[in-house]
């Protein structure tokens, strides 16, 4: 009974851990100059992070996005 207790805990805070990281970007195609949200830092050569770098929350990321001069420029 304690173990399965113990794992179940283990298990439950792995997940919530993990969600509790999330990052958000804000960054721009190069092709086409439109920003976006994402929660991955980008890999490609084909966007560019613009502005702070990483959110803690998505709203955090809409909220500078709207004050970013390459992202309100267009």
């Amino acid at each position: 009974m304690t173990r399965t207790v113990f794992l179940t805990t283990a298990f439950v805070v792995a997940f919530s851990g993990a969600a509790l990281a999330q990052e958000y970007y804000v960054v721009q195609d190069t092709t086409t100059k439109k920003c976006t949200i994402v929660d991955k830092k980008p890999t490609t050569t084909t966007t560019t992070v613009v502005g702070d770098g990483v959110y803690k929350t998505k709203t955090e990321a809409e909220t500078s996005m709207k004050s970013i001069k390459v992202c309100t420029s267009n």
